[in-house]
């Protein structure tokens, strides 16, 4: 009986190490099409609020408001793109990391380049929060110094995908409907 029992746990303990290797092999991350889908799918959202930030700035930038109402409205819209900046960051780290060449470093990158922005963002809303409306010019001219800021910052955080590390990537980037 002795070796009918420890033959029975040696294939169990096989049977166990198979399924661990077997699980451990398919836990890889989403194939470039499926991930770059679901990147584009949760940066959809977020490039309609930057829009919508960028137009909604302008008008304020050129509306006959008092600087305090403009000041109210700029913080409002700068920390909705703050927000919406990091839903979508968190909405990438879920997406994992696509199965690919450098698939870890893509990732990585996407999701800083979103916190970039999201940092940029917040400091743009802290910094006009933290201006004097006594004056207007003054006022004006520091709002037009962060959004400068803001401005540089964003453009430095950007990604841009055609340096992917990835022909598979950049194809999906190029064919999955979520990405047009």
């Amino acid at each position: 009986m002795r070796t009918c029992r420890a033959t029975a746990a040696g294939k169990l303990t096989v049977v166990l190490a198979t399924l661990v290797l077997v699980v451990s092999g398919c836990g890889g991350g989403p194939s470039p099409r499926a991930w770059a889908a679901s990147v584009c799918s949760a940066l959809a959202p977020w490039r309609s609020e930057i829009s919508r930030l960028t137009s909604s700035t302008d008008q304020q930038m050129t509306a006959q408001t008092t600087p305090a109402q403009a000041k109210e409205n700029l913080v409002r819209l700068f920390g909705g793109a703050e927000e919406a900046s990091e839903t979508a960051r968190r909405e990438v780290e879920k997406a994992g990391v696509p199965e690919t060449d450098h698939g870890e470093e893509i990732s990585a990158g996407f999701r800083s380049s979103l916190g970039k922005m999201r940092d940029a963002y917040g400091r743009a809303r802290d910094t006009i929060d933290g201006l004097s409306t006594a004056q207007a010019s003054t006022f004006y001219d520091g709002v037009k110094a962060a959004v400068d800021t803001l401005n540089k910052e964003y453009d430095a955080g950007a990604l841009d995908t055609n340096r992917l590390k990835s022909e598979e990537l950049k194809r999906a980037f190029d064919e999955v409907p979520e990405c047009r």
